[in-house]
C-alpha cells in the first residue's frame, strides 16, 4: 500500500531511501564478507613472492659470478609440483641425486645470463639453505665464468614466473664493485 503512494519521481520518498539504504548495508556487509573470505583462503600462502640474483663482473680478475636466493616452497613447487616436499632434500644428506639436474633444467628455461652475446652455462659450486619453515631459502653460487672484457651484458629472470602471478624478481648487477 505504501509503495503505491510513494511516485517513481518523487526524490524525499522515505521507502525509496530506506530501500537503498538496507541495499547498500546488505552489499557492503556481503563485499566485507568476501573480502576477509580472501584474506582467510591466503592466510596460509607463501607471504612473499620473490628472488634475489646478483651478477658481480671484476674486470681484474676477469670473473663473472652469479648466485640466486630462493624460496625453498616456490623451487619445490617448480620442480616436484608440491610446496612442501621433501623428495629432493637441497642441502641435506638424502639430498636426491636428481635434483641439482632439476634445478638446473628449470633455471636453463626461466634464468640466463649472457656475456658479449654468448649465453654463460650455470654450474652449481656450493648451494645452502638458510631461514626457517616457509621462509627457507635455498642459496645457489655459479661457478665463476672467465669473461677478459664485459662490452654487454644480458639478462633473464623469470623465476616462477610461470607459477606465480606476483612473483617479484630483483637482479642486482655490480660492475668492479660498484652497483649498476
Amino acid at each position: 500500500m505504501f509503495l503505491k503512494k510513494c511516485k517513481p519521481w518523487l526524490r524525499g520518498c522515505r521507502w525509496r531511501n530506506q530501500h537503498k539504504s538496507m541495499n547498500l548495508a546488505r552489499a557492503s556487509s556481503g563485499a566485507l564478507g568476501l573480502l576477509l573470505l580472501g584474506f582467510t583462503i591466503n592466510a596460509n600462502a607463501h607471504p612473499l613472492r620473490l628472488s634475489l640474483s646478483q651478477i658481480e663482473y671484476k674486470a681484474g680478475e676477469q670473473s663473472l659470478s652469479i648466485s640466486l636466493r630462493l624460496f625453498l616452497t616456490d623451487v619445490n613447487e617448480a620442480l616436484v609440483f608440491d610446496p612442501y616436499s621433501t623428495q629432493l632434500s637441497f642441502c641435506q644428506a638424502n639430498e636426491a641425486p636428481e635434483a641439482e639436474r632439476l634445478l638446473l633444467e628449470y633455471l636453463e628455461t626461466f634464468f640466463y645470463v649472457a656475456v658479449n652475446g654468448k649465453r654463460v652455462e650455470l654450474v652449481i659450486s656450493r648451494k645452502e639453505l638458510s631461514g626457517h619453515g616457509e621462509n627457507t631459502a635455498l642459496g645457489v653460487t655459479f661457478a665463476n665464468y672467465r669473461a677478459e672484457h664485459l662490452n654487454s651484458l644480458e639478462i633473464k629472470n623469470a623465476i616462477f614466473t610461470d607459477l606465480f602471478f606476483d612473483q617479484s624478481n630483483i637482479v642486482y648487477v655490480y660492475i668492479n664493485g660498484s652497483p649498476t
